[in-house]
């Protein structure tokens, strides 16, 4: 993945002259991310463990009269103007542009002074690919907007706001985990997020250090999650919670899983249910592994995490199968899809000497079964949002 994050700042400031004719005042980054383990497991106020990747979107900003926000957006060439009427109430302000609508009808909700802004976007976070473009469109657009405005906003509470900018304004069911990486990661650590307290600690994860290498696997499958199938997993969450009078299934502890699953009324809600249980433990073993510097033996914990997304939760598509498959078969430690599902990337935990031929062999399995030639890139752990200049 690109460690040359100036580049994409430097498209921004392009994008920001070009539309405006002027400078920017300053601009702002944030990240896109990827899990290292635990997967729907946020809605479930359970635990996540994501990092942040060098990957980023890049805000370039100046101040203009309040009440008015225009941005222009490097991938589209578009550029949207709202004022204070389209931000009183979500779907005023519809595709890109309702990300940075939303941030300032949150922002608004909240009770901040939002100045009014110019705005130019640029980014190397690939769309559709399940690395959390949006969030990191967001948690760019805020970081930018607090900033020029002074706004007292402490980083802890960044997050939830942004994610009631996606959720309430934009419309998409995601939970905490996304803005959480993109906003509060750190370089060479990996995010424990407790989704319930909100509740952080920075784990160091030093994959040089262990000679090992993460391969980000873009597998091409185009997103058939529709939302509807991840508002649908949602929905079968809550209802087994509420079948087994516990606040979320994260209240469901591994050693009573089997007396739980007992008491559903069908096949499809236990796998779900089991899912989400093992899932949970399977994170704070790999925090556990991960304290005590033993990288290497994270592997299986992130294959067996797969297996219970195929398996359980029935979110994984042929291309993300093989992927893993493929990159197991070549020698990796340990594979799992990361993201919502139904498309997007797998991770490999590889020794950093093996990446080419676990790439290599991921290659070629998708040709063999004549899918879209994937991209194989490797991720180191990187911060989350900041201004740059």
């Amino acid at each position: 993945m690109t460690n040359h994050p100036d580049e994409v700042a430097d498209r921004a400031t392009t994008c920001f002259q070009h539309a405006y004719g002027q400078a920017p005042a300053g601009r702002w980054a944030a990240p896109g991310r990827v899990n290292l383990i635990g997967e729907h497991t946020d809605y479930n106020d359970g635990f996540v463990l994501p990092f942040a990747l060098p990957l980023r979107t890049v805000v370039a900003a100046t101040p203009q009269p309040t009440g008015s926000w225009t941005v222009c957006s490097e991938l589209t060439g578009e550029t949207v103007s709202f004022g204070t009427d389209e931000v009183t109430r979500p779907g005023r302000v519809t595709g890109w542009a309702a990300y940075v609508a939303g941030v300032v009808w949150a922002l608004r909700e909240a009770g901040h002074p939002v100045p009014g802004a110019r705005l130019a976007v640029a980014s190397d976070v690939p769309l559709g690919a399940g690395l959390s473009s949006s969030a990191a469109l967001e948690a760019a657009v805020l970081t930018a907007l607090v900033d020029l405005g002074g706004l007292e906003l402490p980083a802890d509470q960044q997050p939830r706001l942004a994610q009631r900018a996606e959720n309430q304004y934009v419309g998409a069911p995601t939970g905490i985990m996304d803005q959480s990486a993109v906003i509060r990661c750190r370089a060479g650590h990996a995010l424990f997020l407790d989704c319930r307290t909100e509740r952080v600690e920075h784990i160091p994860f030093d994959l040089d250090g262990a000679g090992l290498a993460v391969l980000v696997i873009d597998s091409r499958a185009p997103h058939r999650h529709a939302d509807g199938e991840y508002a649908a997993r949602r929905a079968s969450c809550e209802k087994a919670a509420a079948l087994l009078d516990v606040p979320a299934l994260r209240d469901v502890p591994p050693t009573g899983l089997d007396d739980a699953l007992a008491r559903l009324p069908d096949d499809e809600t236990r796998r779900r249910v089991r899912h989400v249980v093992t899932e949970d433990q399977r994170v704070l073993d790999t925090v556990a592994l991960l304290r005590d510097g033993q990288v290497r033996q994270i592997g299986p914990l992130l294959t067996a995490s797969h297996a219970s997304m195929r398996d359980d939760f029935a979110i994984t598509v042929p291309e993300v199968d093989t992927a893993v498959e493929a990159a197991l078969a070549a020698g990796a430690l340990g594979a799992r899809m990361t993201g919502g599902g139904f498309g997007g990337c797998v991770l490999a935990l590889v020794e950093a000497d093996q990446s080419d031929r676990v790439g290599t062999a991921v290659t070629a399995a998708y040709a063999n079964r004549a899918f879209p030639t994937p991209t194989v890139t490797p991720a180191t752990p990187a911060p989350g949002a900041t201004r740059l200049d």
